[in-house]
């Protein structure tokens, strides 16, 4: 008769089966405490680099698959008839020619002592943050880059540069701060300093500030970009209010979210909006502002055709977001920003 004991590693086997069930719940919650743990050191302690990570991750991504922001001039004999002029080689300004950045976007400018001015988004390729740059030109066509003059914390865009009884102001988006903040040159173009948040508690994006009938106008939209709000103030550095038909704009990406400077035009206020649907940054709209008080609010569409938008080749041939418009001489020169691939 054959002898059927079981061997050692057999009966080691049998035991490990045995104890199975209690043994792997243990060995995954012990796992999952000390993952957790471990996690919550690294980031409480910054022990390893997630943020430089992901910006190198987004840098390389964009400049693989993307194209990026660029800046340029556009010219014509009204605000609502432009073009690129044939004597500009746009775009003027690049991530490449402003230190390397990987983009340019949300121009402003402003001319002192016969100079164009021109302060910008510059997003660093070091940490994936806008900051805000300036550019000169002395006939608003070539332009040589600077520096950058804010550098904050958190995102920078949208430098709503502008002048007022000899000194000069600039209000950026600051959504990640949750606030509109304004700024003041010490020493113009090149050195800036806080002088505090007008709006504070929300995040608030791109900021488009304005003077009318001897009182300070702001739209400013979210991040989601479907709705416009409207605040008003008699002091620029005083308290602003909220106006009580807010929001002005409701749920359309299309039209809600300010596409640059606002600008008055034989005696009437006129705003930009930039179509973010069904992806962001297409086009420019243009929106004569007809009824404007405390109380009210109204506008209508210049033109069902867009001032801006994608011209299907070349630096600005998936979209167009922004535009900052100025009176020289007999006509009206812009600047522009584009981009040439979609992001989704």
């Amino acid at each position: 008769m054959t002898s059927q004991a079981k061997s050692p590693a057999k009966k080691k086997l049998s035991f490990f089966e045995k104890q199975k069930p209690a043994v792997i719940p243990v060995l995954f919650l012990m796992a999952l405490i000390m993952s957790t743990a471990y996690g919550i050191l690294l980031h409480k302690y910054e022990l390893f680099p997630y943020k430089n990570l992901k910006a190198t991750y987004r840098s390389l991504s964009n400049r693989k698959t993307c194209g990026p922001w660029s800046i340029g001039i556009y010219e014509g004999s009204s605000p609502f008839n432009l073009s690129s002029p044939a004597d500009v080689s746009n775009p003027v300004l690049t991530g490449k020619n402003c230190g390397d950045a990987v983009f340019v976007a949300d121009p402003f400018m402003i001319r002192k002592n016969g100079k164009f001015f021109m302060f910008f988004e510059r997003v660093s390729r070091a940490n994936n943050q806008g900051d805000i740059a300036y550019a000169e030109s002395t006939d608003g066509r070539e332009w040589k880059y600077k520096k950058v003059v804010i550098d904050e914390k958190f995102h920078l865009s949208y430098p709503n540069v502008f002048e007022r009884q000899g000194a000069y102001y600039m209000i950026l988006e600051s959504h990640q701060d949750l606030s509109v903040r304004l700024y003041k040159a010490k020493s113009f173009p090149g050195n800036w300093k806080y002088v505090k948040n007008l709006l504070s508690g929300y995040s608030f994006v791109d900021p488009s500030i304005f003077r009318y009938n001897n009182k300070w106008w702001m739209f400013v939209t979210t991040p989601v970009s479907n709705i416009l709000n409207l605040y008003y103030s008699n002091n620029l550095q005083g308290e602003w209010k909220a106006h009580p038909m807010n929001p002005v704009i409701k749920f359309n990406k299309h039209i809600a979210r300010p596409g640059g400077r606002v600008i008055i035009y034989n005696g009437k206020p006129y705003r930009f909006a930039q179509d973010d649907a069904p992806y962001y940054g297409i086009q420019v709209f243009a929106f004569e502002i007809t009824e404007l008080t405390e109380k009210t609010y109204a506008e209508k569409i210049v033109s069902e055709n867009p001032i801006l938008t994608k011209t299907g080749k070349g630096w600005n041939s998936a979209g167009m977001h922004h535009i900052d418009l100025h009176k020289v001489g007999n006509k009206w020169i812009a600047a522009v920003d584009g981009r040439n691939c979609k992001f989704d």
